[in-house]
Protein backbone atom coordinates (compact mmCIF):
# COMPACT_ATOMS: atom_id res chain seq x y z
CA UNK A 1 0.00 0.00 0.00
CA UNK A 2 1.31 3.17 -1.02
CA UNK A 3 2.16 6.00 1.63
CA UNK A 4 -0.54 8.47 0.57
CA UNK A 5 -3.33 5.66 0.97
CA UNK A 6 -1.84 4.51 4.32
CA UNK A 7 -1.63 8.23 5.51
CA UNK A 8 -5.85 8.56 4.19
CA UNK A 9 -6.89 5.63 6.10
CA UNK A 10 -4.80 6.80 9.10
CA UNK A 11 -6.37 10.25 8.15
CA UNK A 12 -9.83 8.31 8.25
CA UNK A 13 -9.62 6.71 11.33
CA UNK A 14 -8.53 9.52 13.55
CA UNK A 15 -11.11 11.55 11.64
CA UNK A 16 -13.77 9.35 12.61
CA UNK A 17 -12.32 9.52 16.00
CA UNK A 18 -12.43 13.26 15.90
CA UNK A 19 -16.15 13.31 14.77
CA UNK A 20 -16.74 11.29 17.32
CA UNK A 21 -15.53 13.68 20.31
CA UNK A 22 -17.38 16.60 18.54
CA UNK A 23 -20.47 14.91 18.21
CA UNK A 24 -20.54 13.28 21.81
CA UNK A 25 -19.44 17.16 23.19
CA UNK A 26 -22.31 18.48 21.07
CA UNK A 27 -25.05 15.96 21.75
CA UNK A 28 -24.11 15.53 25.49
CA UNK A 29 -24.73 19.53 25.87
CA UNK A 30 -27.48 19.94 23.62
CA UNK A 31 -29.53 17.23 25.52
CA UNK A 32 -28.28 18.51 29.02
CA UNK A 33 -27.19 21.97 29.84
CA UNK A 34 -27.69 23.75 26.73
CA UNK A 35 -30.54 24.06 24.79
CA UNK A 36 -30.91 23.77 20.49
CA UNK A 37 -33.77 25.59 20.08
CA UNK A 38 -32.04 29.01 21.27
CA UNK A 39 -29.55 30.24 18.31
CA UNK A 40 -26.89 31.12 21.10
CA UNK A 41 -27.32 27.96 23.24
CA UNK A 42 -26.62 25.86 19.96
CA UNK A 43 -23.91 27.96 18.65
CA UNK A 44 -22.18 27.45 22.26
CA UNK A 45 -22.36 23.53 22.14
CA UNK A 46 -21.13 23.73 18.59
CA UNK A 47 -17.83 26.02 20.00
CA UNK A 48 -17.23 23.64 22.67
CA UNK A 49 -17.80 20.40 20.45
CA UNK A 50 -15.39 22.01 18.43
CA UNK A 51 -12.86 23.24 20.96
CA UNK A 52 -12.45 19.53 22.29
CA UNK A 53 -12.41 18.04 18.51
CA UNK A 54 -9.52 20.32 17.67
CA UNK A 55 -7.33 19.28 20.59
CA UNK A 56 -7.58 15.74 20.18
CA UNK A 57 -7.39 16.49 16.60
CA UNK A 58 -4.18 18.01 16.55
CA UNK A 59 -2.49 15.37 18.91
CA UNK A 60 -3.63 12.39 16.35
CA UNK A 61 -2.98 14.43 13.47
CA UNK A 62 0.61 15.22 14.31
CA UNK A 63 1.61 11.77 15.85
CA UNK A 64 -0.61 8.94 13.97
CA UNK A 65 -1.43 10.69 10.40
CA UNK A 66 1.06 13.09 9.42
CA UNK A 67 4.09 11.79 11.51
CA UNK A 68 5.68 15.57 12.17
CA UNK A 69 8.95 15.95 13.40
CA UNK A 70 8.41 19.69 13.45
CA UNK A 71 10.66 20.97 16.54
CA UNK A 72 8.69 24.42 16.19
CA UNK A 73 5.32 22.67 17.62
CA UNK A 74 4.02 26.34 18.17
CA UNK A 75 4.34 27.53 14.09
CA UNK A 76 2.68 23.68 13.23
CA UNK A 77 -0.11 24.10 16.14
CA UNK A 78 -0.49 27.96 15.01
CA UNK A 79 -1.46 26.67 11.51
CA UNK A 80 -3.34 23.92 12.60
CA UNK A 81 -5.11 25.63 14.69
CA UNK A 82 -5.71 28.47 11.80
CA UNK A 83 -7.17 26.42 9.34
CA UNK A 84 -9.32 24.35 12.06
CA UNK A 85 -10.83 28.09 12.53
CA UNK A 86 -11.53 28.53 8.92
CA UNK A 87 -13.78 25.57 9.10
CA UNK A 88 -15.09 26.14 12.33
CA UNK A 89 -16.58 29.51 10.47
CA UNK A 90 -18.08 27.12 7.87
CA UNK A 91 -19.38 25.04 10.29
CA UNK A 92 -21.10 27.64 12.26
CA UNK A 93 -22.55 29.63 9.47
CA UNK A 94 -23.51 26.21 8.17
CA UNK A 95 -25.44 25.48 11.84
CA UNK A 96 -27.26 29.33 11.52
CA UNK A 97 -28.05 28.16 7.71
CA UNK A 98 -29.07 25.30 8.11
CA UNK A 99 -30.88 25.09 11.54
CA UNK A 100 -31.85 28.46 11.64
CA UNK A 101 -32.84 29.22 8.06
CA UNK A 102 -33.76 26.06 6.22
CA UNK A 103 -35.58 24.64 9.66
CA UNK A 104 -33.37 21.04 9.64
CA UNK A 105 -32.94 19.25 12.45
CA UNK A 106 -30.11 20.59 14.28
CA UNK A 107 -28.59 16.89 14.65
CA UNK A 108 -28.87 16.01 11.03
CA UNK A 109 -26.96 19.25 10.21
CA UNK A 110 -24.45 18.90 12.19
CA UNK A 111 -23.54 15.58 10.57
CA UNK A 112 -24.02 16.65 7.37
CA UNK A 113 -21.51 19.90 7.98
CA UNK A 114 -19.24 17.60 10.27
CA UNK A 115 -18.85 15.40 6.56
CA UNK A 116 -17.92 18.57 5.01
CA UNK A 117 -15.56 19.64 7.67
CA UNK A 118 -13.76 16.35 7.71
CA UNK A 119 -12.89 16.66 4.18
CA UNK A 120 -11.86 19.94 4.01
CA UNK A 121 -9.35 19.79 7.24
CA UNK A 122 -7.46 16.75 5.14
CA UNK A 123 -6.62 18.80 2.38
CA UNK A 124 -5.88 21.88 4.51
CA UNK A 125 -3.29 19.60 7.14
CA UNK A 126 -1.85 17.56 4.23
CA UNK A 127 -1.33 20.37 1.88
CA UNK A 128 -1.07 23.62 4.25
CA UNK A 129 -0.15 22.27 7.92
CA UNK A 130 2.03 19.70 7.42
CA UNK A 131 3.82 19.95 4.67
CA UNK A 132 6.15 22.91 5.15
CA UNK A 133 6.83 20.75 8.29
CA UNK A 134 8.42 17.37 7.09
Amino acid sequence: MSRLNKEMIRYLITGIFTTLVSLSLYFVLSSTVLDPDKPLELQTANLISWMGAVAFSYVVSRKFVFSSKNSHILREAGAFFLARIGTLLLDMSGMFIMTGLLRIDDRISKLLIQTAVIVLNYILNKYLVFTGFR
